[in-house]
């Protein structure tokens, strides 16, 4: 497999980090929910089905926008394309990647470059007629899928080794505020903040989170 469709590059580091918070308050909703609405009869194996169905669902659901995004993405680059074919003059041409680019790039870029990157950019063959998904694209909505499965797995893991159901929640809640934490030190690690105060504060914000989701119905 080459390295442009490794799973590694789907993702930035700080993405993968906001994918596996997503994931994983969704799940930990999930789990909440169920637990409160089976309070008197919990079943280890409605939780874990429950649980891995959610999973499951939640990887499938960000796979699908993965995909959604790609094709977005790539359409705006054909409709820049062809409006840059199109310009009548050099100024429509220069607004056109003007408006393309983010507004620090055009800040520093010289007027210089901004008037001869039209005429290179018309150089290059002609943009297909709509977009279209690539090898590389389904390979990572896949990556995404796994991801998301793989990051909010460990929730359900007591449901598999715990016979008592009521123990199990209890555990998959310890492990749910661990792996909070960690994804908060993560977060402040790359964020520049301070790592402890970010996966407390991580711990605290996906309790009220969670708090809120099952309050209004999850």
């Amino acid at each position: 497999m080459s390295a442009d469709i490794r799973f590694g590059r789907v993702l930035d580091p700080m993405e993968r980090i906001s994918e596996a918070l997503f994931g994983l308050i969704m799940v930990l909703t999930f789990v909440c929910s169920l637990g409160v609405a089976t309070a008197d009869d919990i079943r280890s194996q409605t939780m874990l089905v429950g649980a891995l169905g959610c999973n499951l669902a939640w990887g499938i659901v960000d796979g699908g926008l993965y995909l959604l995004a790609r094709i977005n993405d790539r359409g705006i680059n054909i409709l820049t394309m062809r409006a840059l074919r199109q310009s009548p003059d050099p100024e429509t041409a220069r607004r056109v990647i003007t408006d393309a680019l983010p507004p620090e790039l055009v800040s520093v870029l010289p007027l210089e470059q901004l008037e001869l990157t039209p005429q290179q950019l018309r150089q290059l063959p002609e943009p297909p007629e709509r977009p279209r998904l690539t090898k590389h694209d389904w390979i990572g909505a896949l990556a995404l899928c796994l991801l998301s499965f793989a990051s909010t797995f460990p929730i359900v893991i007591p449901f598999i080794f715990l016979s008592d159901a009521k123990m199990a929640l209890r555990v998959s809640y310890a492990v749910a505020i661990v792996m909070l934490f960690c994804c908060g030190y993560a977060f402040g690690y790359r964020s520049g903040l301070r790592p402890w105060a970010a996966g407390l504060s991580m711990v605290a914000m996906g309790g009220v989170l969670v708090s809120v989701a099952v309050a209004l119905g999850g």
